[in-house]
């Protein structure tokens, strides 16, 4: 026991070297504090926000957590070589890879462009096809892949087309790449998180009310929070998961169960 009668923290991870796409800030900073907080070493990517990721790693370090951060845009196929070649020359190896990273065009079928299209596909589902097959290389038997989604990959949500086609197709994704992947000791899933309350709700439009749906409680009786959906991430990490694959687990609090 630790401090005030507090059990000891869960020391699982020790020793992996996990890659957060996105991970300097809102789920993706969330899942690097508590994939870190087990013992893993955290590599932050990120694409536009020097300030903010620094200050991801420099709260990372303030616990003890060991860390980096690697720019790249992972919609881009170059980047994301650099990206892998840049974690095969510090550590090594890869043992866990959580596509986070996302972005999209909060528009209507009829009001999108095939170019806000290609830039929502290539960073939402392109990106973590080409990222999966790059860190494969890395990666040795019981090596994790965890993609993110949300519920709108399989729910209609206002002004949300081409970002809830791109989550459709990551959860395709993931269960090929389970397949194909597992052969190599490799295994691959899918967390769909809900409606969370980060700066990431911002992008949908005001008259939508996405902001109220974040805050009003689940059936779980409180909204979500960035750690629980980081907590499914580790536990999918570990090897108590071994034999969960393909899988997309929702962490939602029973939202999409009710009709409101």
């Amino acid at each position: 026991m630790t401090g005030k009668n507090l059990p000891d923290p869960i020391k699982n991870l020790e020793g992996k070297i996990a890659l957060v796409t996105g991970g300097s800030r809102g789920i993706g900073r969330a899942i690097a504090l508590e994939l870190g907080s087990r013992g893993a070493t955290v590599v932050v990517n990120y694409l536009k926000n020097h300030e903010v990721a620094k200050a991801t790693i420099e709260e990372l370090k303030v616990l003890g957590i060991e860390c980096v951060r690697i720019k790249a845009h992972v919609g881009d196929e170059v980047a994301i070589e650099t990206l892998v070649g840049k974690v095969e020359d510090q550590f090594g190896r890869l043992d866990i890879l959580v596509n986070n990273a996302a972005s999209g065009v909060m528009r209507t079928a009829a009001e999108l462009t095939a170019k806000h299209w290609d830039w929502t596909m290539d960073i939402n589902a392109r990106g973590p096809w080409l990222l999966s097959i790059a860190a494969a290389r890395l990666m040795p038997e019981g090596s994790r892949i965890i993609n993110l989604s949300s519920p709108g990959a399989g729910h209609v949500l206002p002004a949300y087309f081409a970002v809830g086609v791109s989550k459709a197709a990551i959860e395709a994704v993931t269960r090929y790449l389970a397949v194909e992947l597992g052969a190599k000791g490799i295994s691959v899933n899918t967390v769909s998180a809900g409606f969370v309350m980060t700066d990431a709700i911002d992008a949908f439009p005001d008259e939508h009310g996405v902001r109220d749906i974040a805050r009003r409680p689940t059936p779980a009786g409180r909204v979500i929070t960035p750690a629980d959906v980081s907590n499914v991430v580790a536990m999918l990490c570990g090897d108590d998961a071994d034999m969960i694959r393909g899988q997309v687990i929702v962490v939602d609090g029973g939202e999409t169960l009710l009709h409101r």
